[in-house]
């Protein structure tokens, strides 16, 4: 069984006259980057490796997700594979991933992870908003070999904001 977690990037904000890799988040982006994992922690399986693009509104957001949740910083990695919009390098990297890990959590970017999500998973997702979080669970033992599996949780931060 392979369990893969895809986390878009919190809210960022466009006042800085910066690139787009070192953008920030926004306050609301920090704020629903806490809700989000505040209530994954209740029922998130063990993570065996997290891993985040490049970009400053993904680590900050993945940042958040490990202190909330006590992960463990030696588990975590940064790609630039994940820098990606499309989703296929995104789909590449999920594919090449090492079969030891059973549970990966990955943070990246739209539309990728819209993709990614509707790609794999068994539930239409219009939009993976900011902050959302998307677990999908695949009955394979080799990552190379997923395909269609199951939408297993989604955590959207509007519904928490209500």
């Amino acid at each position: 069984m392979k369990t893969l977690i895809l986390v878009r990037h919190g809210k960022s904000s466009w006042e800085y006259s910066v690139g787009d890799k070192d953008r920030p988040l926004l306050q609301r982006g920090i704020n629903d980057a806490h809700l989000v994992s505040d209530r994954f922690q209740e029922s998130a399986p063990k993570i065996d490796m997290i891993f985040s693009s490049p970009a400053n509104r993904a680590l900050h957001t993945a940042m958040i997700f490990c202190r909330q949740m006590y992960l463990p910083l030696d588990q975590f990695r940064i790609t630039e594979r994940l820098y990606d919009f499309s989703g296929d390098e995104v789909l590449h990297f999920i594919k090449e991933l090492d079969n030891t890990c059973d549970t990966i959590m990955i943070f990246g970017h739209n539309h990728a992870f819209t993709y990614i999500a509707n790609s794999l998973g068994n539930t239409y997702i219009e939009n993976v908003p900011t902050s959302g979080l998307v677990r999908l669970e695949f009955d394979v033992n080799e990552w190379a070999s997923i395909q269609k599996g199951i939408t297993e949780q989604t955590i959207f931060p509007k519904a928490l904001r209500a």
